[in-house]
């Protein structure tokens, strides 16, 4: 069975940095495409990165760009979101997220961490 833990969540000043860690389990993480996305109460769901098991690439849309940087370990089963520059309308909770492709379908998530930005 698929599951995605995700920490690292928490309180941060405007300016700081977090960073959100996501440990997969029951698929191999290899095989798939993998994002964060947020949501803010009153607010679309919004993907803020993702990466692509098949060539490698990263996207990011241009709220986070330049910013937030996703990396995957495979062999370790690791997802990670590096959030530099953080501002207040980042706040939100983090959900690490599962795909066939990253122009696909969500397959699923984890219960999310929440991210807290301070002005």
């Amino acid at each position: 069975q698929a599951q995605l833990v995700e920490t690292g969540g928490g309180l941060v000043q405007s300016g700081g940095s977090l960073k959100l860690s996501c440990a997969a389990s029951g698929f191999s993480l290899d095989q798939y495409s993998m994002g964060w996305f947020r949501q803010a109460p009153g607010k679309e769901r919004e993907r803020v990165a993702c990466s692509s098991h098949d060539d490698g690439s990263t996207r990011y849309p241009d709220s986070v760009k330049g910013r937030f940087t996703i990396v995957r370990d495979n062999a370790k089963g690791m997802l990670y979101l590096q959030m530099n520059n953080l501002e207040p309308e980042d706040t939100a909770v983090y959900y690490c997220a599962r795909y066939y492709f990253c122009s696909g379908t969500l397959l699923g998530w984890g219960q999310g961490t929440q991210v807290t930005v301070s002005s």
